[in-house]
């Protein structure tokens, strides 16, 4: 009897170890573009169960904190993520302080089983973040069209409230290319770049499709955007 019992034991501590390691999340990694900040991760090995939640915690990484003892140097729960069937969380205000690393880690639980905790790489928003194309807007003319630019916006408000522009955080430039749809509608042109927000493109052909679109890019971080959205005018 006492063999069994050591047997029924051992086999419920060996699935209780087998279902710790499967349900581990995987994958887990910052996504950011424009400081707006969320934590992602895959359900692990098992077939994900109904009743699988999600924890997640996060800190900040400064070797300055852990050497002063200042600030937040031990783990934080995030409420609005604790016991979630999500596999995102945002933790765009817990990382408002951009120039400083992070990590964020998760585990997961299932029929009163947790996992080990799974971490992230090391996260830097100022380095990482993906910033976004310019929002543009066309008037056109006989044989011209004049360009109005405006930057991306980060989630992080004034006092006043309206939301704070990437410019405020980065030396971004403006990149605009035209497209001649008489010609070749892959074939891009790049015909400004710099930091005006009213840009004017002249000789043009009148009655000829032109498609505008634009990138922001940070010379500093060697980093383009994704082109804007396009817009196309064709001159009368």
């Amino acid at each position: 009897r006492r063999t069994q019992l050591v047997s029924k034991g051992f086999l419920l501590f060996s699935y209780r170890v087998d279902l710790q390691d499967s349900i581990k999340p995987r994958k887990v990694e910052f996504r950011s573009l424009n400081f707006n900040n969320t934590l992602h991760w895959q359900p692990g090995t098992a077939r994900e169960a109904r009743d699988t939640v999600y924890f997640v915690q996060y800190k900040i990484a400064s070797f300055l904190l852990f050497l002063h003892r200042y600030g937040q140097s031990t783990w934080q729960n995030k409420p609005d993520c604790w016991g979630i069937q999500n596999h995102v969380c945002d933790l765009t205000n817990e990382t408002s302080d951009i120039q400083e690393p992070y990590y964020g880690r998760v585990k997961a639980a299932s029929a009163g089983v947790y996992s080990s905790w799974s971490l992230s790489c090391r996260f830097t928003p100022w380095r990482e973040t993906v910033i976004g194309p310019p929002t543009l807007a066309v008037v056109h003319s006989s044989k011209s069209i004049i360009l109005k630019l405006q930057a991306p916006r980060s989630p992080y408000k004034r006092k006043r409230g309206s939301k704070i522009p990437m410019t405020n955080y980065y030396d971004l430039l403006y990149q605009v290319f035209v497209i001649n749809n008489l010609l070749d509608k892959q074939h891009k042109v790049l015909v400004y770049e710099g930091k005006h927000k009213v840009i004017k493109i002249e000789d043009l052909r009148p009655g000829v499709s032109y498609c505008i679109m634009a990138k922001t890019y940070v010379p500093m971080l060697d980093r383009s955007s994704a082109y804007s959205s396009k817009h196309c005018t064709m001159l009368q």
